[in-house]
C-alpha cells in the first residue's frame, strides 16, 4: 500500500473526494468514471515480473478518478478483507512514459479494509470483486500549475493483481515454546500481565543480543514488515522505564524499517508469536544524545503478535 499511495499523485484526497458515499460492493469488479476513454486501452500480458505492453490514445486526460478491469484474469475473486498483492505501472497520460514501475519488485499489499472503503471507495470497489489475474487500469486526474507547483498530466496506472491472501488477526499474547535465555541477560519476569524487567549486574552490551524467550510459531518477520507488537523499554544503566505500550492498553504497529536499527537488526529474522529480549548498544538506538529518558543503552522485551 505504501508505494501505490507514493504514486498516486495527488494521491486518495482527489480520489475520496469524487467517491461519493460509502455504498456495500457488489460482488464483481465496480468500473468508475470516464470509463468510455479507456477504450482504446490495449494490454500485451508479459508475466507477473514484467510491466505488460500498453498501447491507448494520447492524450489520455480524465476530470474524475476513473477506474475499469481491462484484462479478467481466471483465479477467485478477491473479496473483502482481503490482502491484494499487486504490481503496478504508472505511465504519464500525455506522452505515455513511464513514472514508476514495480512488476520487477515484490508485489505491494493492498489491505481492502474499511479504511481504505472509507478513504477510497473508487479503488476499494474496483478491487473487490476483481479475479486474480486481472490487469485493472485506473486514472487520476491532472493538475493545473498552481503557485510554485507545476502542473501534473494524467496519469495512468496499470496494476495487475497476483494474488489475495486472508489478512491474520494480530495474537492478543505471544505463543509457543518458553526458552531459557543464557546467563548474564536482563531477567524478565511477569505481574499482572505486564512484564518487567532487572538490570542489575548486567554488564554493557559489545554488540546487539536478541534473545527469544518465548519462541512464537508464526511466520518469520522480514525488515520490510509492519509489525504488530507489545513492548517496554528500560534503560541498561538504572532500570528507568521511558516506554511501555502495555502500560497504555493497547499494542503499537509501526514498519519495521522505520525504528531504531538495533529493533530492525534484531527482529528481522523473528517469528509471530514470539516473546524477545533485546539489548541493544547506544549506537544502534538514540546514540549519546538519547531521545527523552532513553539515554545509552536500552533494554526492550518485545512481544509480536502480528506481521504483515
Amino acid at each position: 500500500m505504501r508505494r501505490l499511495l507514493a504514486i498516486l499523485l495527488p494521491g486518495l484526497l482527489l480520489l475520496t473526494a469524487c467517491g461519493g458515499p460509502a455504498a456495500e460492493p457488489e460482488p464483481t469488479s465496480q468500473s468508475a468514471g470516464e470509463t468510455a476513454k479507456f477504450d482504446s486501452l490495449k494490454l500485451t500480458d508479459n508475466g507477473d515480473k514484467k510491466a505488460p505492453g500498453v498501447e491507448f490514445t494520447k492524450p489520455l486526460e480524465v476530470a474524475e478518478p476513473t477506474v475499469k478491469v481491462i484484462t479478467e484474469g481466471t483465479g477467485e475473486r478477491v473479496k473483502a478483507n482481503q490482502i491484494a498483492n499487486i504490481s503496478v505501472l504508472a505511465l504519464n497520460g500525455t506522452d505515455g512514459s513511464t513514472l514508476e514501475d514495480t512488476f520487477p519488485n515484490e508485489p505491494e499489499p493492498l489491505e481492502l479494509n474499511e479504511e481504505l472503503k472509507t478513504g477510497s471507495e473508487v479503488i476499494y470497489n474496483a478491487f473487490v470483486g476483481a479475479k486474480v489475474g486481472s490487469s485493472l487500469a485506473l486514472a487520476v486526474p491532472g493538475q493545473a500549475a498552481a503557485a510554485g507547483a507545476e502542473a501534473q498530466p494524467t496519469q495512468l496506472l496499470v496494476i495487475k493483481v497476483l494474488s489475495a491472501t486472508d489478512v491474520t488477526q494480530p495474537l492478543e499474547k505471544p505463543e509457543g515454546e518458553t526458552v531459557t535465555p543464557p546467563a548474564g541477560l536482563p531477567t524478565v519476569t511477569e505481574k499482572d500481565g505486564k512484564p518487567e524487567i532487572n538490570v542489575e549486574g548486567v554488564a554493557a552490551p559489545t554488540a546487539l543480543v536478541s534473545q527469544d524467550l518465548i519462541k512464537g510459531n508464526g511466520a518469520v518477520v522480514k525488515e520490510t514488515d509492519t509489525l504488530t507488537v507489545n513492548y517496554v523499554g528500560v534503560t541498561l544503566v538504572g532500570g528507568t522505564k521511558f516506554d511501555s505500550s502495555f502500560d497504555r492498553g493497547e499494542p503499537a504497529s509501526f514498519p519495521l524499517t522505520g525504528v531504531i536499527k538495533g529493533w530492525t537488526q534484531g527482529l528481522a529474522g523473528k517469528t509471530v508469536g514470539s516473546r524477545v529480549l533485546l539489548v541493544i548498544p547506544k549506537d544502534l538506538a538514540y546514540g549519546d544524545a538519547g531521545q527523552g529518558e532513553a539515554k545509552g543503552d536500552l533494554v526492550f522485551v518485545v512481544d509480536i503478535l502480528g506481521a504483515k
